[in-house]
């Protein structure tokens, strides 16, 4: 594994609405982590029974589908970035609207299982991009969203941000089945992100 990928990003790596989602994620082997966080992930979403994954816990927001739905949409585009950032584009890219994604978006009718299902690829995908990336790839800058990110930054807000949404699972979502006290809820920001 490359060593810069263990090392925490400086605030200069990614804009200032990401810093809540990389202060989030744990020091540490952060490929383990994406590889563990993401099994634990999927393994909460199997337990959970269709109609806890149509819960909403007020009118106006998502429902558990439809955060999972964002989970793995956001963790597609930002590893495009880190793709990209990391073989030298710098053409900027643009950000998006999470909430016109998740209208676009059929999450809301897809059975639970399917997601995990797909939760799981798109994270092999990740931990197999960010291995193969060595210092010289990481460290590599970018523009997204009119701001300068390297591709060491990207990896961490993958992990950050489903360490976000795995806590307002626990707090917002299913306090009583999931828990709003856990590791990865005491850790994680509650920044959100409206145009990523």
């Amino acid at each position: 594994m490359a060593s810069l990928l263990s090392t925490r990003p400086s605030p200069g790596e990614y804009a200032p609405y990401y810093a809540g989602y990389i202060a989030a994620v744990p020091d540490g082997d952060l490929l383990a982590l994406l590889e563990r966080q993401g099994a634990e992930t999927v393994a909460l979403l199997r337990s959970l029974s269709e109609s806890e994954g149509a819960y909403r816990y007020a009118p106006d927001k998502w429902s558990v589908k439809e955060m999972i739905g964002h989970v793995i949409d956001s963790e597609r585009v930002f590893t495009y970035r880190a793709l990209r950032v990391a073989r030298g584009d710098r053409t900027p890219m643009p950000g998006f609207d999470q909430d016109d994604w998740v209208r676009g978006s059929n999450a809301a009718q897809r059975t639970l299982a399917d997601l995990a299902a797909e939760l799981a690829a798109v994270r092999a995908a990740s931990v197999a991009l960010f291995r193969g990336m060595d210092d010289e790839a990481l460290a590599r800058r970018g523009i997204a969203n009119n701001f300068e990110v390297t591709a060491r930054a990207l990896a961490w807000i993958v992990t950050g941000h489903e360490r976000h949404h795995r806590r307002l699972l626990g707090e917002r979502y299913l306090p009583a089945r999931i828990g709003g006290t856990t590791a990865v809820g005491a850790a994680a920001s509650g920044a959100t992100i409206a145009n990523a």
